[in-house]
């Protein structure tokens, strides 16, 4: 309300100036008896309006300014409750990087509180809390990446606290510049999203568990297929007495099966130390198509290679790479129960020191929702297979440092592109 009256009082004055100048005008003609005023006298009316007018502008002016002051020192302090009271670190640094302004949380954060902390820098405030002088160091060194990028940047940095608490914020600095583009000031934001790293890595504890627990149930899955045939197998040979040779090979079958889980399995448990070394990769191609040629012959299949020739190098292990063409090559073939074509091309370089090589089917391709479990464990749509196959061919192509990649359509047939290190 005070403030409201305020704003009247230049009014006011100018009424109560002309009311006085009024008076005096007033009086002199009586007093004149009417007379005929001088020059004089019309100066000195004139001074007086003009004195009225002037001091009424400057009033109005001082009062103007006043507020002005008023309203910007309430922003100031709604400004600074505002800050206090986030939940999150808020300073303000200088150009050269000394500190302006800071929360209350960012004074308690680093034990701040009884220090006058305005005009220092990180190192000098770091002599005032030693525990985080290392953390102020390392404050500075990203305050000045900041600043030669000369854009906003965001990261998480951690620390420990006095009593051994590891804390993580994510940290957003904006670097703020001069017209001429000399350093203005820093702003830096740090939100603590040390509970949410906790609970990410309680997911990702959850979600491993839950990979194990699903990986399990297949293992379970697979191995009781083939010992249920054992046993079954083998209850026939003590019910009869004696042992036929064709029971007998469908259980060495059965175990060799359970021979080959296994062996995939720990394939999969953990990286292979291998000796990478420069290939020729249609000789890998060779061999596979040979071993299978019989195969494919039988299925009316033939093969095609195209762009490849014997000084076609790539970096890789020659066994593991046979392996990761046989599994492709016969995933080809059963997609294609009445025959076609595979085709084996070579790419261009990729530009990134890789070549690709593609292996292309005619077959009955793969339904779109099919697409984004493909190379998962044990996921197959084969009515016999184990699911393993193009999952330990991905690892493989992992472990070369490579890339696999797959487009299919149902209907249209099947692209796998491979990209393998040249050097």
């Amino acid at each position: 309300m005070k403030r409201n009256w305020l704003k009247f009082i230049p009014l006011i004055y100018l009424f109560f100036g002309i009311v006085w100048i009024g008076l005096t005008d007033y009086w002199i003609y009586v007093l004149k008896q009417n007379d005929h005023y001088v020059i004089s006298e019309y100066i000195s009316l004139l001074k007086g309006w003009l004195f009225i007018l002037i001091t009424t502008l400057l009033l109005y002016l001082m009062l103007k300014k006043h507020a002005a002051l008023k309203e910007l020192e309430q922003k100031e302090q709604e400004l600074s409750t505002l800050i206090n009271n986030m939940p999150d670190f808020v300073c303000f640094k200088d150009g050269e990087g000394r500190w302006l302004q800071t929360n209350e949380y960012g004074l308690a954060l680093y034990d701040l509180e009884k220090v006058d902390y305005k005009g220092k820098t990180d190192v000098e405030l770091g002599a005032y809390s030693p525990h985080f002088l290392e953390a102020f160091e390392y404050c500075m060194k990203t305050d000045e990446q900041t600043w030669k990028e000369g854009k906003i940047s965001r990261a998480e940095e951690s620390f420990c606290l006095a009593d051994g608490e590891r804390k993580t914020f994510d940290v957003i600095k904006v670097p703020l510049f001069h017209a001429d583009g000399r350093r203005k000031a820093l702003v830096t934001i740090g939100r603590d999203i040390s509970s949410l790293k906790k609970t990410e890595q309680l997911l990702v504890t959850k979600e491993k568990l839950s990979v194990v627990g699903e990986l399990s149930a297949g293992i379970a899955h697979e191995i009781k297929n083939p010992l249920t045939s054992i046993k079954g197998f083998i209850q026939l040979i003590q019910r009869s007495g004696n042992a036929n040779k064709k029971h007998v090979e469908m259980v060495l079958s059965e175990i060799d099966r359970i021979n080959d889980i296994v062996s995939e399995l720990l394939v999969l448990s953990k990286p292979q130390t291998k000796e990478l070394t420069l290939i020729p990769i249609l000789e890998v191609l060779q061999y596979v198509i040979n071993l299978v040629e019989n195969e494919a012959i039988n299925h009316n299949i033939s093969f095609s290679i195209e762009n490849l020739g014997s000084e076609t190098m790539v970096r890789g292990d020659k066994n593991n790479l046979k392996q990761v063409f046989i599994n492709l090559i016969k995933n080809a073939m059963e997609a294609m129960p009445n025959g076609g074509t595979i085709t084996i091309s070579g790419l261009a370089d990729t530009g990134d020191g890789r070549r690709s090589i593609q292996v292309k089917d005619d077959g009955i391709g793969i339904s779109s929702s099919n697409m984004s479990s493909i190379g998962n464990p044990f996921f197959t749509s084969k009515d016999k297979g184990m699911g393993l196959g193009l999952t330990i061919t991905k690892k493989i192509i992992e472990e070369h440092q490579g890339e696999i990649r797959f487009e299919s359509k149902e209907g249209n047939g099947t692209t796998v592109t491979i990209d393998l290190p040249t050097q």
